[in-house]
């Protein structure tokens, strides 16, 4: 029996998402949830059956829910949809898509969502609320912190810790044995050899602090 979930965002990552759930046996998507400015009345033919400062009654009727709104350069409104479902007692589902490769060892939370082609190696450790996007690799005993987004196609070898809040994006490249601070944004392409220990965004190669 299909678990019904609701989406909470309706942007370009919900469409994402709604291809991963679709590819799944487990769960049935029951309507989507959007931000209460939005004038969307459905998202490729799934409902949006309420808005942001419904969610507690809407978390009655169906606990289950996945965030699915992405983020670039803040964590800031993905984690507080998350604390917000959370505070209400919602659960959190993994999603994992059939075509990804997860070790028997990696350690999951909850609401985290592991996309098309992604590779997760053994004793990585993913916390919640968490993308990990198409065809991201993650190498062995990384740790990933929470609320983070590993974006498509980007490379996070073997012992990288990633603090919480953190946004990789497309094709970077986290060198071995790396430490990545909380609230770090990675841009597209970048090259990461070094430490980093102060927020903010980074790009080139190899990265340095704009």
């Amino acid at each position: 029996m299909k678990t019904s979930v609701l989406l909470i965002g309706g942007g370009g990552h919900a469409l994402s998402l709604i291809d991963v759930l679709e590819s799944t046996s487990q769960f049935k998507i029951k309507g989507v949830v959007e931000a209460i400015d939005s004038s969307s009345c459905e998202l490729v033919g799934y409902e949006v059956i309420g808005f942001d400062n419904q969610l507690e009654p809407l978390l009655r009727k169906v606990p289950h829910c996945i965030i699915a709104v992405g983020q670039i350069m803040s964590a800031k409104v993905r984690k507080k949809l998350f604390m917000k479902a959370k505070e209400t007692g919602a659960i959190f589902p993994q999603v994992i898509s059939p075509l990804a490769r997860v070790a028997s060892t990696a350690k999951i939370a909850d609401g985290v969502c592991v996309m098309h082609h992604a590779v997760l190696s053994h004793l990585t450790n993913i916390g919640e609320n968490t993308i990990i996007n198409n065809k991201a690799l993650i190498e062995h005993e990384t740790i990933i912190g929470k609320h983070c987004h590993i974006s498509t196609g980007a490379i996070v070898n073997g012992n990288v810790t990633i603090a919480d809040e953190c946004f990789i994006g497309s094709g970077a490249i986290i060198s071995q044995g790396i430490y990545i601070c909380k609230n770090v944004v990675v841009g597209a392409g970048t090259v990461v050899i070094e430490d980093i220990d102060e927020a903010g965004t980074y790009v080139g190669n190899p990265a340095r602090r704009i």
